[in-house]
């Protein structure tokens, strides 16, 4: 075990050069529950009706004497007080919760009636100043804002905000230092490496995202050590040209490393379009295709990236597909999931997130945490709900999964594996625990999945 000590100092000196919240605070028999459906349709029954006096009795008949006191615009204001009067007294005894949840409702059904009159109220109550310092309400907020942005139903009015990258590189540094999230991840992908690679002399790996590149540093010390091993190749893959800058300097800092320990490495990267860009990539003898995908530090790469990515290294039949999800799009594998159903799981999800991120700060370090909600859980969230399909052949294609992987067949972590990944998770404070379940290696906080790593090979090879 002594290893991760190491592996905690290498990334950190590269890098350089009860709780407020809980899984509990949803409960799963509180969020659709038919006391909830039948208030929301209570709620909409009540706005037409509200909506019917007010017309019938402002309007009152032809040629009235209330209809000629009245200018049009009188009409129009007095029916929008009193369907305001009438959704503040329907919403006002709601909780945070059951608002969210009716405000999912009313999305999906394209209720605009009634989602603004709950979107408005949630941000009413959201922005008080003693709520700002309830993590749960900043988290509710975002949700908000992602139901605002679903509500007006036009993805392209929705831009995700763009962080300075020295606020991204701080606040990651944070991140990683005080949760094992990142760590996980990273740790559990370099020792699948490693085992795949066993006298192996030339290893290449393709990264689909490799960020700032803090995962490969201790994958050459390891390397490094072995008399066999000649080199180490990463090929960053570029998908737009404003992370161009970044993968640059990501990697010059791998090869100034690489350097520091004499360890041969060399640092490519490759645009991708389409899978047909991989024709043109010398894999070399050993190759290593690895995966990380809607990680709450990683910027957003769609479902058509990932397929791309994967049909491409398919063809160079890689030794090992190394696979990190973010557990909350594990669900969205199934056709039939509603937005309310999804909507569910998100703040189930994000919340879990939320709460192992409080129990890791104490109360001096309440900025660290504000800036981990700004520069990547907020954006996180008003992403992820901007994703969910909206049309019935889109959530079709989403359903599908990764038809992409029909070439490959997942394989068991090793004892190793799982062992230091359960080693790494006891040194941080709270509740996280690794769970070992079939194929995969999932980091859980209490009864919530986190992030998951699997291992895959191709079918027509074993192992």
């Amino acid at each position: 075990m002594a290893k991760l000590q190491d592996y905690i100092l290498e990334t950190e000196c590269f890098f350089h050069g009860e709780d407020p919240i809980s899984a509990k605070t949803i409960p799963d028999d509180e969020i659709l529950d038919n006391e909830n459906q039948e208030r929301l349709l209570q709620i909409e029954t009540e706005l037409m009706d509200f909506a019917s006096i007010s017309q019938h009795s402002v309007s009152g008949s032809p040629g009235s004497s209330l209809e000629k006191e009245l200018s049009p615009g009188m009409v129009k204001a007095t029916e929008e007080k009193v369907l305001n009067e009438a959704q503040g007294e329907l919403i006002e005894e709601t909780s945070i919760t059951d608002l969210l949840m009716m405000g999912a409702e009313a999305v999906e059904a394209r209720n605009h009636v009634l989602s603004s009159a709950i979107i408005a109220k949630l941000n009413n109550l959201l922005s008080e100043g003693e709520n700002c310092d309830n993590p749960f309400h900043r988290l509710a907020l975002f949700f908000t804002q992602g139901l605002f942005y679903k509500s007006i139903d036009a993805p392209d009015k929705f831009q995700e905000p763009v962080a300075k990258q020295e606020d991204i590189l701080a606040t990651f540094q944070v991140l990683q230092e005080l949760s094992p999230y990142v760590k996980f991840a990273h740790f559990t992908a370099n020792q699948a490496i490693l085992e795949a690679t066993e006298g192996d002399a030339e290893i290449h790996v393709i990264d689909f995202n490799i960020m700032d590149g803090i995962q490969w540093p201790p994958l050459m010390v390891d390397l490094a050590s072995r008399k066999n091993v000649v080199s180490l190749r990463v090929t960053a893959i570029i998908t737009d040209w404003e992370t161009s800058v970044n993968v640059q300097q990501a990697g010059r800092r791998l090869k100034e490393f690489a350097e520091s320990i004499h360890f041969q490495f060399t640092f490519d990267q490759m645009p991708m379009m389409t899978d047909k860009n991989f024709q043109s990539l010398e894999a070399g003898h050993t190759l290593i295709a690895n995966c990380m995908m809607h990680q709450l530090h990683i910027p957003k790469r769609s479902r058509l990236l990932v397929k791309t990515f994967i049909d491409g290294v398919t063809k160079l039949s890689p030794k090992i597909l190394i696979l990190v999800e973010e557990e909350l799009f594990n669900f969205t594998r199934t056709p039939s999931m509603s937005f309310v159903e999804f909507f569910c799981e998100a703040v189930h999800h994000y919340t879990a997130l939320s709460d192992s991120l409080v129990s890791s700060f104490c109360k001096n370090s309440e900025a660290g945490l504000r800036q981990i909600e700004k520069v990547f859980l907020g954006i996180r969230i008003l992403d992820t709900l901007s994703q969910f399909p909206s049309s019935d052949e889109e959530k079709m294609q989403w359903g599908k999964g990764y038809d992409c992987l029909r070439e490959f067949k997942p394989i068991t972590m090793s004892f190793c594996n799982i062992s230091q990944a359960k080693f790494l998770a006891s040194l941080f404070r709270g509740g996280y625990w690794v769970q070992n379940e079939k194929w995969k290696l999932t980091l859980c906080w209490k009864s919530r999945p986190l992030t998951t790593v699997s291992i895959w090979v191709p079918i027509s090879t074993s192992r």
